[in-house]
């Protein structure tokens, strides 16, 4: 368990940092979110829900890169997010796929580098020069890097039910797949 403030908890036989438990977490929901990924039908990419919705190859890839591309971004200070990079159209679901695999490399890689006193330290996030959000880094992995990445794969699954394709178990149960059922 994490200690307060920056501390590392330690024991006799290991020391373990505060992103510790947050990488075992990025890896526990890649697999899960590898498989929603896996799910995205290459005949829908332009398909969207609505005008002013991402389309299913833009969200799917958005949902692919969020943990590469959070991950790198925490290393700096301060992100201008007008620098952002625009929602990119994949090619086909191969492409999603290996990004998301890609992207988790480079997540634990990034998060794995930091140390106690990094994850602790200050980013912002500005606009046009104005700061817009500021917090420990630690917060932006948890809330923008976790959470965010969640929300939109959450979004995802509801794409793929508005398509009629077999949603995956995530937390539980879907209505197409149950992981606790009795093997019949």
């Amino acid at each position: 368990m994490p200690g307060f403030a920056g501390e590392t908890v330690q024991n006799e036989e290991y020391t373990m940092s505060m992103v510790d438990p947050m990488i075992q977490e990025l890896e526990q929901e890649a697999a899960t979110t590898r498989r929603v990924l896996e799910r995205v039908p290459a005949d829908k990419l332009s398909w969207r829900p609505h005008a002013k919705s991402r389309t299913l190859g833009q969200l799917a890839m958005h949902v692919a890169t969020t943990p590469g591309a959070l991950s790198e971004m925490a290393h700096l200070d301060t992100f201008a997010f007008e620098n952002a990079p625009a929602d990119v159209e994949p090619k086909g679901v191969k492409d999603i796929v290996d990004a998301h695999d890609a992207g988790l490399a480079k997540a634990k890689e990034h998060v794995g580098r930091m140390d106690d006193a990094k994850v602790m330290g200050t980013w912002k996030g500005t606009m046009g020069g104005k700061t817009i959000f500021e917090t420990p880094r630690i917060g932006l992995l948890r809330a923008i890097m976790l959470n965010h990445w969640y929300h939109h794969r959450g979004q995802l699954s509801v794409y793929l039910r508005e398509l009629n394709v077999p949603v995956p178990s995530i937390y539980g149960p879907s209505a197409d797949e149950n992981p606790f059922a009795a093997a019949g």
